[in-house]
Order: C-alpha cells, then structure tokens, then sequence
C-alpha cells in the first residue's frame, strides 16, 4: 500500500515544488518517514476507502456516491428553478408544490427509519475509525 501511495505522491512533488534540490528533499523526507512507520496511519485510513471500492458487491462501492449525487442534482436544480421563477413564477410554484407533494408522500416511519439509520452508520464508522487509529497509535482501548 505504501508504495501505491508513493508512487502517487512523488510525482505531484515535482509538479508542486518547481526548485530541484527543495523537491528531492521533500521526496528524501517522505521516504524517511515511510522507514519510520509515520505512514501507516495513513495506509490505515485510507484501507478501508480501499477495501469498500474494491468490494464485489456493486452497492458497497456506489452507495455513499450515489447519496451525494442525489443531493448535488437536488442543490444544482435550484439554478433553473430560480430562472423560471423570475420568469413564470407560476409554473416553478407548480413544480415546487408538486415536489414537496412527492416527498411529503414518504411515510414519516421511513424517514426516521433512515435518519436513524444514516445517523448510526455515521456515528459507527466514526467510533470504529477512532478505536482503530488508538490502537495504531499502541494505546489500549477501553475495554482492554
């Protein structure tokens, strides 16, 4: 993993530092560190970002973006729907009643259902990343 994040890493290093001597310090740097074992927080992180788009289930890898695709198309519909309410102010209160329709039509047991469910995903893998960066770091976790 290390090398992969290397090989990444170095690269942009000549792009960023455009003096010679100042990038291949910075590249000797960063190889001290990876002999030092102060990369392997990082690999840390970024294996389970990893392992989630690798996975052969097609949900796992596409879940979280195609949550924040629906949010981006929803924010970015506010652009047209602001020039058609200074044109036909009308026709947008149609389009928006019609929509606060359809989502009101959600039952609220569905809604908390995956509030409680979005909240707890969220909460769990911020708890699990916590106790696995403690314990990288040595320390002892709770219930240890």
């Amino acid at each position: 993993m290390i090398p992969q994040i290397l090989g990444a890493v170095i690269p942009l290093i000549d792009k960023i530092i455009p003096d010679k001597e100042a990038a291949a310090q910075a590249k000797l740097e960063l190889l001290k560190q990876q002999q030092h074992g102060e990369l392997k927080g990082i690999e840390h992180q970024l294996s389970a970002i990893i392992a989630e788009a690798k996975s052969a289930d097609p949900w796992t890898s596409r879940a979280r973006p195609s949550f924040l695709y629906v949010i981006y198309t929803l924010i970015l519909f506010a652009l047209p729907m602001g020039l058609i309410s200074a044109y036909e102010p009308a026709i947008a209160a149609n389009i928006t009643a019609g929509f606060k329709g359809w989502l009101s039509a959600i039952p609220e047991p569905i809604v908390a259902l995956f509030g409680a469910g979005y909240l707890g995903y969220t909460g769990a893998r911020t708890w699990d990343k916590r106790n696995h960066q403690k314990f990288n770091n040595q320390e002892k976790l709770p219930w240890q």
